[in-house]
């Protein structure tokens, strides 16, 4: 499948700006939190040797229904999911070929919403549900609000044997930042 030919974004999609909420993130630990995956296993994302890619993202939509709040496309960062995703999908050889351990979707959605997703873009890694926002909340991770609802903003995590090594904030355009994160380990090797 051509990277992200099937969810074009438009050209005037509204870019994010670093306001500076993921600044503290470098050096952090990752917080003991087990994570239900969408093939029905916990993650904890503390206890994974090795580097484990974790792009965080606000919401992935379904075909068969409009769950998206009003005025999505206008709030920067918010439309793109999809496309990352896929994106991750395109690149997951590249990503492992280059040092990643693991590479994980993280969002504030059920499981069972994510499984849609995972089964309908043929994802090959889970997405990990922090419905509860328990490792959201401890890592005080960016987060945004629409009609009353809380959403991840865009970020990856790189960690390495647990602790956050580089951040990926604000992440603009998503359609291509799967890419972006490969050329990072490129110039990154592990230890």
């Amino acid at each position: 499948m051509a990277e992200n030919e099937d969810f074009p974004l438009p050209d005037d999609l509204p870019e994010p700006e670093d306001n500076g909420e993921a600044d503290h993130l470098p050096g952090e630990t990752a917080p003991a939190v087990p994570l239900t995956a969408t093939g029905g296993t916990t993650v904890d994302l503390a206890a994974l040797p090795g580097r484990t890619i974790v792009y965080c993202y606000p919401m992935t939509g379904r075909p068969d229904e409009d769950v998206t709040p009003d005025g999505w496309e206008e709030i920067p960062g918010a439309r793109g999911c999809t496309p990352e995703s896929c994106g991750f999908r395109d690149h997951h050889r590249e990503l492992r070929d280059r040092g990643a351990s693991a590479v994980f979707g993280l969002s504030l959605q059920s499981s069972e919403y994510q499984r849609e997703a995972r089964d309908r873009l043929g994802l090959p890694f889970e997405l990990l549900s922090d419905a509860g926002c328990e490792f959201t909340d401890r890592l005080d991770l960016p987060t945004f609000e629409v009609a009353g609802e809380r959403f991840l903003e865009r970020s990856t995590l790189v960690l390495a044997d647990g602790r956050i090594e580089h951040v990926f904030y604000p992440v603009f355009p998503p359609d291509e930042h799967a890419e972006e994160v490969v050329r990072w380990l490129e110039r990154h090797p592990p230890d």
